[in-house]
């Protein structure tokens, strides 16, 4: 099963209100699906990946009866979630190494919904009676539940003052539609967010004549960014310099590896001084940026690698 998706609002005036709507806090970490039906705990990424092995801490979530629950793994740093302590964790495969970054940098699972329970699906059924079904659940350790808030305006501004990355408005009567970017949930961000393919990188020390400021550069300087339009064709969402700096540069350049191509993948012309000295490469790696604004063009003002993110579907590109 896959979770349910929420529409992207510009900004706060853009949300929905009304004794309809409930809201809650906008999460910043990996979404994932909790899910004991076979009595033990097996955590699913966004794309289907199972990504139990990485998150040993979680392991108290098979206690709960036979159920599937969504969810957001977070890293909380006094009670606000840090997606860069996260970013160590996101792919980590060895066990011993899991458990040793689980006591270092521990994790919590989030939980915003219910979609089975005892075995039984509940996802016809509206948002409010799903909610009281998994607020009148038992948790366990390293667990907590999402409030939700039956006004907007104080929770946005709490948001902002704490530095949270937003709000997330949801329709009471809505029913859990797996897969599906309904209209039924509404985010609004803070600060724009989304996971974007790369599709170039430039190394370290390129100077505007795309030449190399230093012989035989091999760290990553900047990778240019895309995302598939409905159609499936690639379109330019800008050139990252900022967030490559240490390990996650150097598992970015090594995930690049073998992915070369002769020209770009893209439907856009991309501006000359982004595309000299760019190695192309196919759009099969993600990364998570942050951003100020998105132009007119679509491009994304000033983005930040903040995380690798192997194996997860690309956001898609949408007219600003």
């Amino acid at each position: 099963m896959q979770p349910m998706l929420a529409t992207r609002a510009a900004n706060k005036a853009a949300l929905p209100r009304g004794v309809e709507w409930c809201y809650e806090v906008k999460w910043d970490g990996v979404r994932a699906l909790a899910d004991t039906t076979t009595g033990a705990v097996r955590l699913h990424a966004r794309s289907g990946r199972d990504i139990t092995r990485a998150y040993p801490e979680l392991g108290g979530l098979a206690a709960l009866p036979r159920a599937v629950v969504d969810g957001e793994i977070v890293v909380l740093a006094a009670g606000v979630p840090s997606f860069e302590a996260l970013a160590e964790r996101m792919h980590v495969r060895d066990g011993a190494r899991a458990r040793l970054l689980a006591a270092r940098s521990p994790v919590t699972f989030v939980a915003f919904d219910l979609l089975v329970l005892d075995g039984v699906d509940l996802t016809r059924r509206p948002l409010d009676e799903r909610r009281a079904a998994l607020e009148a659940l038992d948790w366990p350790e390293r667990t907590q539940l999402s409030p939700t808030y039956p006004d907007l305006d104080p929770l946005w501004d709490v948001t902002l003052e704490h530095g949270l990355e937003g709000v997330l408005a949801k329709r009471r009567t809505s029913t859990y539609q797996p897969g599906r970017r309904s209209p039924d949930w509404v985010k609004a961000a803070h600060r724009g967010t989304r996971v974007a393919a790369v599709v170039g990188w430039r190394p370290e020390g390129t100077n505007e004549a795309g030449r190399s400021a230093v012989a035989g550069a091999g760290p990553l300087g900047a990778v240019l960014l895309a995302a598939p339009d409905a159609t499936g064709a690639w379109r330019y969402l800008g050139k990252a310099g900022s967030g490559l700096g240490g390990r996650r540069g150097a598992d970015l350049e090594r995930a690049l590896r073998g992915l070369v191509r002769p020209d770009a993948p893209l439907l856009d012309p991309v501006p000359a001084a982004d595309a000299r000295g760019v190695t192309w490469v196919e759009p099969r790696v993600g990364v998570d940026v942050a951003y100020l604004q998105r132009t007119r063009s679509g491009r994304l003002r000033q983005p930040t690698v903040r995380a690798l993110r192997t194996e997860v579907p690309i956001d898609p590109w949408e007219s600003p």
